[in-house]
């Protein structure tokens, strides 16, 4: 098997690893992102995104994965689409094993993201990204003055139809149970004047067409009544995301939460490698966060490679 080497090794092509790719290849240090499939990712399979910083109006989430992707290979980084099944870090130089060959690293960054539930609800595949979502912060602003519906009862779905209230003309709340009076900030969503809550109650279908979402079905416990809802909009919080992580192993510390460990700089307990990104289940799982994680290790490893790891600031603001 055919072996290559890099200054920094790069698994996984989202924001967090094209923006720390942009930056290390920047600095002259030679650099690969290895990514499984540049199609799927939270951001590629977003639909449409108005709130990205320097990206005036709309773009898919495809397009703007696009211009990161073309920005690091223009500063010469080189990207590779390999599925990386096993890596070791236990030397000094880092070893990545994929089926198109052996990659060894000066040094390794974990870019893979966080792996989201699959589908469970008729026509949530269908018409994902068309109406259908898992992010009320990306995507609440395009459904100004509209009926949207929210399905869970964890804290992510009561912080996510908060989000919505501010845009919804009604949000539509579906829980298996009756929130908890001690839970305040759900007893504070109730207690809007734009949520209808519905008590014990299961989404049992989502319907479109090629104009996207335009209404839902739901039952009620201990009825046979099938309710038919007009909604433009179904956000999806019925279980959190997990980070990709298993090709690592227990080689790195993670989180109770699953995610992977690291410090200020992005650096992991193993020195030599960094995470970014959805990867370290961070709370808010935005584009702009994680191309801010690659940016902090891209300038980190920048330092640890040249042996500048403690560099005195060039201004002093005393």
């Amino acid at each position: 098997m055919d072996t290559y080497e890099f200054d920094v090794i790069i698994i996984g092509g989202g924001p967090a690893g094209c923006t720390c790719a942009l930056y290390t290849s920047r600095s002259d240090l030679k650099t690969v992102i290895l990514d499984k499939n540049a199609d799927v990712g939270a951001l590629a399979i977003t639909h449409k995104i108005a709130n990205y910083p320097g990206v005036a109006g709309e773009v898919s989430g495809g397009e703007l994965l696009d211009v990161m992707r073309q920005q690091a290979v223009d500063f010469g980084t080189t990207y590779q689409r390999a599925q990386v099944f096993s890596i070791d870090i236990s030397g000094e130089e880092k070893k990545v094993y994929t089926p198109e060959g052996t990659f060894v690293g000066k040094s390794l960054v974990l870019a893979t993201g966080a792996m989201g539930r699959k589908p469970s609800f008729k026509g949530e595949a269908e018409l994902l990204g068309r109406g259908v979502s898992y992010c009320a912060t990306c995507d609440g602003a395009f459904h100004r003055g509209s009926e949207v519906l929210v399905v869970g009862d964890n804290p992510e779905a009561v912080e996510e139809a908060e989000v919505l209230t501010k845009f919804a003309k009604t949000v539509h709340w579906i829980t298996n149970k009756q929130p908890s009076e001690g839970n305040h900030h759900a007893q504070s969503l109730l207690g809007r004047s734009n949520v209808q809550h519905w008590n014990r109650t299961r989404l049992m279908e989502i319907n479109g067409d090629d104009a996207g979402v335009n209404g839902v079905q739901i039952k009620e416990k201990g009825t046979t009544d099938v309710k038919t809802l007009s909604v433009e909009g179904v956000f999806v919080y019925k279980s959190g995301s997990k980070p990709i992580t298993d090709f690592v192993g227990d080689q790195v510390a993670l989180n109770d939460d699953g995610g992977v460990q690291v410090d200020d700089m992005m650096s992991t307990s193993v020195e030599g490698v960094w995470a970014v990104g959805d990867i370290r289940n961070t709370p808010f799982k935005q584009a702009v966060v994680a191309a801010g994680d690659g940016c902090i290790a891209a300038m980190a490893i920048d330092r640890y490679l040249k042996g500048r790891k403690t560099v005195k600031p060039d201004w002093d603001h005393s």
